[in-house]
């Protein structure tokens, strides 16, 4: 049997595979480059060298540029302006998600821009009452039209734009994808904002993020904070500046209780701290002692809510149960406690949903502690803390709770700086990504544990286990039949229908393997066949790349619409339902509208 054909029968047993479902896609995925090596079309090296390819890298790297831009609140930001300028309405709301994500796309690529927004169009979904499942697929879609705004928009750009140098014609400039990339985008919109309840079968997911949004209200109506937390701000004159914690003398006021103490820029001060001015108090207790307290000591009540105090730019909370055999089991606690290292203050203990609030408590198994500390020491200590359990991990309320968090312009200008490198091409575009994923960790925007859970591995690895067989595709001569076939069936009818055919390979290749893949087969095969027609590569490679991004009918087609699998709750078939509109839409654009703008 010659290698085309056993490629052609791996091909069709991985299709067969990922349409049955029944087995992991990654394991799909490196059996079948496993499998080209067993019967000798690949090397073993070659089998295993997607893991090692620059594609894969830049991926991988990208995710943990979008966990930065996620993670600082950059996205809570333009989440919170959606649901500001979309209000009730479904097709304002759809119209600015899209626009969004497409021009996130633009600047990071179709995987970082969903991989970012992907968490805070869930709670959007969320907190309207609707299912995920209708905002998550045009979610993926939108990003992929998105990404023919301009040349960062997928590195298919970098190749063919190399390509056409290569074939003596010149390359493609920085917005110039963006000619048939904005009518594409306007296009999409308008298909999901008419058609898209009517085309998307609406699903549960198993398992879908909290909303966590309105975390503060929440947790000062379970621990009751709002009845009894006061602030206060130390100003010239009080009688308790320069004094430590000790030196306060609470003891003089019977019924009231320290929470803590913020300095100006939120952070909580230990006990040994002086008190300066624009500091502000945190106190619990009855409220004619509480007073008192202000009143004797020159202090101003601060106006606002409560759970202003709970959760801002600098300072948050976490709820952490006590399991079974912890090291603080018979420890002695109470609310306003700061603890031993001075990281965090007690706000609240409770025991069976009832506060403990009589002075010090022993805890036991099953009490739960609400903690006030830094976002940093939150994420320090509290990560992997065996003493404890904890209820909704401190990141994620970050995410969806502060909107520009203190590194939020870290992120943007790395970002910036990445999108400046990738359109100038002043370095490699993996090197880039490389560049700004070290830049994230280097000034502590992203951690170098949450860098890890960044990534998502089944992406990875799906991507890595596919380019060998893109690999085995070209090498063992099953390229070279298609380009025969190809040129024998649309030589005499003219160019356009060699963009048709063009486009109809490609998209059938793009729903089974990668764009990338699929581009680095297509390329080649299409500038030769543009030269023996006689016509420009420009055009060719451009319809090429409109191709590329037609990823619509599967959700192995591109990461992208993996990732938005899980949190829609859908199942194999529901793709093609939206998926086809799109895909023609992608044709029309690349057989009619591409040769308006790229004449042959």
């Amino acid at each position: 049997m010659s290698d085309a054909a056993i490629v052609y029968l791996v091909l069709a047993a991985v299709v067969a595979l990922f349409i049955w479902n029944k087995l992991p896609v990654e394991i799909v995925a490196v059996g079948s480059a496993l499998t080209l090596a067993a019967t000798g079309v690949l090397t073993l090296d070659q089998s295993l060298a997607g893991f090692g390819d620059t594609t894969v890298i830049f991926i991988a790297s990208l995710f943990v540029v979008s966990e930065g831009i996620d993670s600082t609140g950059v996205t809570t930001w333009a989440g919170q302006q959606l649901i500001e300028k979309a209000g009730d309405s479904r097709t304002r709301l759809i119209v600015l998600m899209m626009l969004l994500v497409a021009l996130l796309t633009a600047m990071i690529s179709v995987n970082g821009a969903v991989a970012a927004l992907l968490p805070m169009v869930v709670v959007i979904a969320l907190r309207l009452g609707r299912s995920p499942s209708s905002l998550v697929m045009p979610l993926a879609f939108g990003a992929h039209a998105g990404s023919l705004l301009a040349l960062t928009g997928t590195p298919v750009h970098i190749l063919v734009s190399d390509a056409a140098i290569e074939a003596g014609e010149s390359g493609f400039t920085f917005f110039e994808f963006g000619l048939v990339g904005l009518p594409v985008v306007l296009a999409v919109t308008v298909i999901v904002v008419f058609f898209g309840d009517r085309l998307l079968t609406e699903r549960t997911a198993e398992s879908i993020p909290p909303n966590l949004s309105d975390h503060a209200r929440t947790l000062i109506d379970q621990y009751s904070l709002g009845e009894w937390v006061a602030q206060f701000e130390v100003e010239n004159g009080a009688a308790l500046i320069d004094k430590s914690q000790a030196e306060m003398h609470l003891d003089s006021y019977p019924g009231i209780a320290l929470v803590g103490i913020q300095s100006q820029s939120g952070a909580v001060l230990g006990p040994n701290d002086r008190l300066a001015v624009g500091h502000v108090i945190n106190v619990r207790g009855e409220s004619e002692e509480i007073h008192r307290f202000a009143l004797e000591n020159g202090l101003t009540r601060k106006p606002g809510k409560t759970g202003g105090t709970l959760i801002n730019r600098q300072i948050g909370v976490v709820e952490v149960i006590i399991p079974p055999r912890s090291e603080l089991i018979g420890r002695k606690v109470f609310p306003g406690m700061v603890t031993e290292r001075g990281d965090f203050v007690i706000l609240a203990v409770q025991r069976a949903g009832e506060n403990l609030d009589r002075g010090q408590e022993v805890l036991m198994v099953g009490d739960t502690m609400l903690l006030q500390g830094t976002w940093d020491a939150l994420d320090r200590q509290i990560e992997g803390d065996p003493s404890v359990l904890v209820v909704d991990d401190p990141g994620l309320v970050r995410r969806q709770t502060v909107a520009l968090g203190p590194r939020a312009w870290w992120a943007i200008t790395i970002l910036a700086a990445m999108v400046v490198l990738l359109a100038t091409n002043a370095v490699p575009a993996v090197e880039a990504a490389l560049l700004a994923a070290g830049a994230m960790i280097l000034t502590r925007t992203v951690g170098i544990h949450q860098a890890y859970r960044s990534i998502s591995w089944t992406t990875v690895i799906l991507v890595a286990g596919m380019i060998p067989l893109s690999t085995a595709v070209s090498q063992s001569g099953a390229a070279d039949d298609i380009a025969e076939i190809l040129i024998a069936v649309v030589g005499d009818l003219g160019p356009y229908f060699l963009l048709l055919g063009l486009f109809l390979i490609t998209a059938v290749f793009g729903q089974l393997i990668s764009n990338m893949a699929t581009a680095l087969i297509m390329i080649p095969i299409a500038v030769t066949a543009a030269v023996d027609l006689g016509i420009s590569v420009r055009p060719v490679l451009m319809a090429l790349t409109v191709a590329a991004a037609a990823s619509f009918l599967t959700p192995v087609a591109t990461p992208a619409n993996l990732m938005v699998m899980g949190p829609g709750g859908y199942q194999f078939g529901d793709y093609w339902k939206l998926g086809l509109p799109m895909l023609l839409i992608f044709l029309a654009a690349a057989v009619l509208l591409v040769p308006v703008f790229w004449p042959f």
